[in-house]
């Protein structure tokens, strides 16, 4: 099953007809007028997240990202980390080993970057963002380095997110309301947040 068909049927559930997804210039899809969503895959998983963007209650943005729960790539950690990151990632590494910290990372500045670029229009580079993961809480906070996107003229220079370990994957989401909190149907191998 492809994460396109996934994003299909996540649209149904939302009560939207059958429509393409095609991809924009930079790959990303482009949702249907009053959606917004989130696709991801990796090795074994693929997922899809849609949600409203419409009314009050409506969604921003969201985003989700799925890695495997292994570390990452020789040279990667070196090339998406602050120094600040790094040590807290030695610092998590010692007292929880059981989680890929490296990947948790990587996977949370992609979710950031899911939901910045649909609301900005523009490109986001791995040192724009600053995460800082709570292994307790399941949850991180991101700190943009640039000046961040404003929704309902509110600036957001933060993104929080959750995370989850399971089944030999870390994924991560962000979910930006318009006002008041709303939930997102996604469709795929369901992962708890």
């Amino acid at each position: 099953t492809t994460v396109r068909l996934l994003a299909r049927r996540a649209l149904h559930r939302l009560g939207q007809p059958p429509v393409p997804l095609l991809p924009n210039p930079r790959g990303a899809p482009q949702w249907p007028k009053g959606i917004v969503g989130s696709m991801t895959h990796c090795d074994g998983y693929r997922a899809a997240v849609v949600a409203r963007s419409d009314g009050e209650d409506g969604t921003a943005a969201v985003g989700i990202d799925a890695e495997p729960d292994a570390p990452l790539p020789e040279g990667v950690l070196e090339a998406i980390t602050l120094p600040h990151e790094a040590e807290h990632l030695r610092l998590l590494a010692k007292r929880h080993p059981e989680v890929s910290w490296d990947r948790l990372l990587f996977s949370a500045k992609e979710s950031v970057f899911k939901v910045w670029y649909p609301l900005t229009g523009r490109e986001l580079d791995f040192s724009e963002a600053e995460i800082a993961i709570n292994p307790v809480e399941r949850t991180f906070q991101a700190r943009l380095l640039v000046p961040g996107p404003v929704v309902e003229n509110r600036r957001y220079d933060e993104f929080s997110g959750r995370w989850t370990t399971g089944r030999g994957l870390v994924a991560t989401a962000i979910h930006i309301p318009h006002k008041t909190s709303s939930l997102f149907h996604g469709h795929g191998n369901t992962m708890t947040f």
